[in-house]
Formats: structure tokens, sequence, C-alpha cells
């Protein structure tokens, strides 16, 4: 009797999980390279050129795949969006900060910004075509308030430290801060290409680069600052000495030709 029960345990059927959980791989599989062919597709199309056909051609896949992973181009479109500020808030969460250094630490969150606006040109022509549509679709989106507060609970940790060991204002929103260091990072990059012509030099050289750093952690600093004059705005205050010198003039001519 011992051998026809062998032979039925040899037979019995292994359980299911294994080629569920090949399925579920796939699946992701299929949604991310949709999600990746679509953040190429829309950044260089709009949301409007950004057919379904292109994207699904882009991800090699099929255009009822869309629909059954997102619903809609919009559904995409919207996916797109959180996707872009989700991996940006990954990547400003892995950015080794100190509270304890609150200058080195605004600095440091100053540069990040700037730096991957400049490196994520995407990011930004996404953003410029979601404002085209004046923001129809992130507004429909119930993750993208999450991504935003993480980066202004970070500098509002700092402004604390900062106000603590005397060294900033208490008077200075996070808030207002952020929306300062991600305007100067992300007018910069978008219209980098007008500004070229405009002001008749070039804006993406790493000397060009490293200028505008330097005069935007400056600026930031400046602002920040709690030794910062009140009344008598005209006469020179005394440099800290984590404020470094001011830089070089811009080649640009004035109006006045100077």
């Amino acid at each position: 009797m011992a051998e026809p029960k062998a032979a039925a345990r040899k037979s019995a059927p292994k359980p299911a999980t294994r080629r569920t959980g090949v399925r579920e791989a796939s699946a992701q599989a299929t949604r991310e390279s949709i999600l990746r062919a679509a953040t190429k597709v829309f950044a260089k199309y709009g949301f409007d050129g950004g057919s379904v056909e292109k994207i699904s051609k882009a991800a090699k896949s099929y255009d009822r795949m869309i629909y059954y992973y997102f619903g809609s181009k919009e559904g995409l479109f919207i996916a797109v969006l959180e996707g872009i500020y989700r991996r940006m808030d990954d990547a400003e969460a892995a950015i080794d900060l100190d509270a304890s250094r609150p200058v080195e630490s605004l600095s440091a969150v100053i540069r990040f910004v700037l730096g991957y606006y400049r490196k994520n040109p995407e990011f930004v022509t996404l953003l410029n075509t979601e404002n085209l549509h004046k923001g129809r679709h992130i507004a429909k989106s119930l993750r993208a308030r999450e991504y935003s507060s993480r980066a202004i609970t970070v500098i509002q940790e700092i402004l604390a430290s900062g106000v603590e060991q005397g060294l900033f204002r208490d008077d200075v929103a996070a808030r207002d801060l952020y929306l300062l260091i991600a305007s100067t990072g992300y007018f910069y990059t978008s219209n980098r290409h007008t500004l070229t012509a405009f002001l008749g030099e070039p804006l993406e050289t790493p000397e060009a680069v490293a200028h505008w750093e330097n005069f935007v952690i400056e600026t930031v600093l400046r602002t920040v600052d709690a030794g910062a004059p009140e009344e008598d705005t005209t006469q020179p205050h005394e440099v800290k000495k984590w404020q470094k010198s001011q830089p070089a003039p811009s080649r640009a001519r004035s109006s006045s030709g100077t």
C-alpha cells in the first residue's frame, strides 16, 4: 500500500503560488514599460499629441493594455505625473541631511533641486505641459500632495534648527522658501534656450551653471539670515563666515549699455 501513496504524492498538483507570482511580475513589468514609454511620448508630444497608439508602439505593447491598466489616456497621464513627482521625492529623500547643520543642509537641498531639474529635462517639460492644461489632470491625483508635503517638511526642519541656533530668522515660512528654491531652478532650466538667445550668453556651460547655483545659495541664505538688517538696508552688514563671496558679474550688458 505504500507505493500507491507515494505515487499519489508525486502526481499531486503543485501550488499555484509560483505561477501567480510570475503573472504578477509580468503584469508589473508591462505596466512599468507603458509608463516609461508614456513619459517619453508625453514629454515629446504633449498630452494632446501623445496618442495611445504612439505610446503602445513605444512600449511594444497593445492599446488595450493601456486601457486595462490605466483606464484611459488621462489616467495614464496622471500616473506619469505621479511617477515623476515620486521619483524626485525618492531622490530627495536619499540626500544625507543633518538638520543640526542647517546652513549646509539648506545648501544641499538647493543644489539637489537645481541639479534635479537640470538632469531631468523631461520632468520640466511634463510640468510645462500640465500647466498649459491649468493643472486639471494632476488635480485629480490622490498622491500629489504626499510628495510636496515631504519636501516642505524637510525645509521646515532645517529652518527650525537654524532658528534654534540663532542663524535663521523665525518669520520665514517653509512653503515660501520652497517656492523660492523651486522657481530659481525651474525657470532657469525651462527657459534656458530662450534666455541664452535673449541674454546673448550660454546658460548651459558648467561655468554658467555653477555661477547660478552659487548665486541662488547666496540669495536663499541671505533671505533666511538672522543677522540681516531690518531697518537701514542701505548699510552693508557683516558677512557671515558661511556666506560665499559675491559671484563674478554677468557678461550680459545692461539696458543702459554699461
